[in-house]
Formats: C-alpha cells, sequence, structure tokens
C-alpha cells in the first residue's frame, strides 16, 4: 500500500504496514496537541472591578480566571504598605516557584512614574508585586474574604500553573480598574 504524506511517499507492507500506519497517525496526533500546547499569551489584561483576568492572543481570549486582590482593591497602588494592587501596564518579567504561595510571576511594579509619584509623597512605592498561586492546601472557596493579599494577584494553583505554562517573561500585563 501506497500512502502520500505531505511530499514524502511512504511504503507500507500489508501486516506491518496497518501498524506503521497507526504509529504514525499516533505520532502526527501527538505532535499535533504538542505543538498546541505551546500556544502562549501575548498579553495579560486584569479588570479589578471584575475580579478577573484574561490571557490574550492577538487580542482573542484564550483563558479567563477568578482573581483575589490587596486587601485594599480600589485605587492604584501609591505606597509600599498601602495594601492596593497597582494599576497600569507592567510586565511579566521573572518567576519563581514559591513555598507560600506555589508559583509566582514577578510583576514590574514600580515603573518610573511610580518611583516619581512615591518620591514626591516622601514614601517607597514597594515593590515585590507578584501574580501567584495560593498556599498549600487553600482554595479560594476556603479564604474568610476574597482579597487579601498585600497587593499582588492570586489565582488558584491550578490557574497559576496554566499561567506559568502560557505567559512568558517580557508579556506587559495591563491592570485596569
Amino acid at each position: 500500500m501506497n500512502t502520500f504524506f505531505g511530499r514524502h511517499l511512504v511504503h507500507f507492507h500489508s501486516r506491518s504496514g496497518k501498524c506503521a500506519g497507526l504509529l504514525l497517525l499516533c505520532i502526527i496526533l501527538y505532535a499535533g496537541n504538542s505543538f498546541a500546547s505551546l500556544t502562549q499569551a501575548d498579553k495579560v489584561l486584569v479588570i479589578k472591578s471584575k475580579r478577573l483576568l484574561l490571557l490574550l492572543q492577538n487580542g482573542s481570549v484564550l483563558r479567563q480566571y477568578d482573581i483575589c486582590l490587596g486587601r485594599n482593591p480600589k485605587g492604584h497602588k501609591t505606597r509600599q504598605g498601602d495594601y492596593r494592587t497597582p494599576e497600569g501596564t507592567y510586565f511579566i518579567d521573572s518567576r519563581k516557584q514559591s513555598r507560600n504561595f506555589h508559583l509566582a510571576l514577578h510583576i514590574s511594579y514600580p515603573n518610573r512614574e511610580d518611583v516619581i509619584r512615591a518620591r514626591s509623597s516622601r514614601v517607597s512605592p514597594g515593590s515585590q508585586i507578584m501574580l501567584h498561586g495560593l498556599p498549600e492546601g487553600i482554595t479560594i472557596d476556603d479564604l474568610p474574604y476574597r482579597d487579601w493579599t498585600k497587593g499582588c494577584i492570586a489565582v488558584s494553583n491550578a490557574a497559576i500553573e496554566e499561567i506559568w505554562e502560557l505567559v512568558p517573561d517580557g508579556t506587559p500585563i495591563e491592570i485596569l480598574p
């Protein structure tokens, strides 16, 4: 039996040909699934008022997740210790595994404008704003209140595992009120 695949003619012999054909089909399907899983977001959009995080690719939503914010969620972060989640455009600039929060992606807060604003008020703008998971064994439903971080964006551990794979370092993150 002769089969044409791509630009190559593949020749199979009766009994072993069926096995080889099946093997080839399995390889193609496996490779297709692997390539599909390489789809990555080119932007992260956070809508604080809706407690929603969207992963976007070319303007289309790839995934969406429920989020938790800082304990004082309304308004832009202006100083260290205000428990607010920043608003504006930043970048995912590094990542780490965290004993306390499963996996964490660092957000490039503060940017230049944040530093200038904080200095004019003679305060520290704060730092270490992350997009992270939850403490091991805790789910969002276990939390006594929804907004509990010091200014970070928290998602379920299953969500942060997906985000970790889909969002490369350097991806812009826009955080809206």
